[in-house]
């Protein structure tokens, strides 16, 4: 089977406004925005989900690998601001690109986690707050090791501190910063998820993912908690039985 070129593509006017479109063969069952992670900041890129991007292309999924501003290049808001932004240029990539009426999937990875649940939210908190809607909907969320209550996560120090330097403080100090960006308090989310976490995870406990799930629910979510065995980084390793968890969920979902 052969695939087309990975093509690197801006959806806004900086040098991070980027992101690699990896065609499948033939028609996609959906569209996966994949988030990479590396705990917001800089020096993680869209490298670190490259090669899953292109294994997700193998099982039928058209991938738009995206690039946002982390730590030292923007603000916490620039890094939110930027991952709907690329999102929603997902329209002017269907129409160039052939995309067009495939379902839109979010996987996040361990920070990516965080920002795709976030993105996944919009449509909810637009309707709930009357912001603007979203140029995007989504069709459902996976996350794997993702960091999806803050405030815990912030108060345990995951990350060495990762929360707290991203939003610029704990969350006594910046409350309403954590009520924009934490996903525990963003439910409803709206949107089916399904959340990989492992309790061999060296980096973000899995009580990230158990914790948010059993909120989501409470809260009349569509949520469930999947089980991996591997380390940290194992859902976004071609040929890991996380992998194919990952890619089943994601595959459920359309």
């Amino acid at each position: 089977m052969t695939h087309a070129p990975v093509i690197r593509l801006a959806y806004g006017p900086g040098p991070h406004h980027v992101g690699d479109l990896h065609r499948c063969s033939g028609s996609p069952r959906a569209v996966v925005v994949v988030v990479h992670g590396g705990f917001w900041r800089a020096h993680r890129t869209l490298d670190m989900t490259s090669a899953a991007a292109a294994a997700l292309t193998r099982h039928g999924f058209a991938v738009w690998n995206v690039e946002y501003r982390r730590a030292g290049q923007g603000s916490w808001v620039d890094t939110l601001s930027d991952v709907g932004a690329a999102v929603d240029h997902l329209p002017e990539l269907a129409h160039d690109h052939g995309l067009d009426q495939a379902p839109v999937l979010l996987f996040g990875h361990s920070a990516g986690g965080q920002l795709a649940a976030w993105c996944a939210g919009r449509q909810a908190v637009a309707a709930r707050t009357g912001r603007q809607p979203p140029a995007v909907r989504i069709a459902g969320l996976v996350t794997a090791g993702a960091a999806l209550d803050l405030r815990s996560a912030a108060r345990d120090g995951v990350g060495d501190g990762a929360v707290a330097g991203f939003l610029g403080g704990e969350p006594e100090e910046v409350p309403a910063r954590f009520a924009e960006a934490d996903p525990a308090l963003r439910l409803p989310l709206g949107v089916p998820a399904r959340c990989l976490h492992s309790d061999h995870d060296e980096r973000v406990p899995s009580t990230q993912s158990w914790s948010w799930v059993q909120r989501a629910r409470a809260a009349g979510d569509d949520a469930e908690l999947v089980h991996a065995s591997g380390a940290h980084t194992a859902a976004i390793e071609p040929g890991s039985p996380d992998f194919a968890l990952a890619s089943e969920a994601l595959g459920r979902l359309v």
